[in-house]
C-alpha cells in the first residue's frame, strides 16, 4: 500500500475530520504541521489552485478539501466504513 501523508494545521477543524476519519479506518500515515503564514513548497505543489490545507497524499496522488479526501478514504480503505452502503441512509447520517 502507498504511503500516506496529510498537509495540515492542528487547529483546523478540516484537518481533525481527516484525522478523525485515517484513525477509525486504522491508516497508518505521517502528518506534516504546514505554516498558513509560510506555506511549504509541498503544498503549493499538492493544491497549486486553492494553496489550502487539508491535503492527504497517497504515494504521488494529492487529495484536497475535506469533504473529497473523506470520500477518498472511504473508498479507498472499505474496512471500518465511514457511511452506511444504502443510499437513503448515507442521506439520514
Amino acid at each position: 500500500m502507498a504511503e500516506v501523508k496529510v498537509l495540515g494545521a492542528s487547529l483546523s477543524l478540516f484537518c481533525c475530520r481527516i484525522d478523525w476519519a485515517l484513525k477509525h479506518k486504522g491508516i497508518t500515515y505521517e502528518y506534516i504541521e504546514e505554516d498558513l503564514r509560510n506555506k511549504s513548497t509541498l503544498l503549493l505543489k499538492s493544491n497549486p489552485v486553492q494553496k489550502k490545507i487539508p491535503v492527504l497524499l497517497h504515494g504521488d496522488k494529492p487529495v484536497a478539501e475535506s469533504l473529497v479526501i473523506l470520500e477518498y478514504i472511504d473508498e479507498t480503505w472499505r474496512e471500518n466504513p465511514l457511511l452506511p452502503d444504502d443510499p437513503f441512509e448515507k442521506a439520514m447520517v
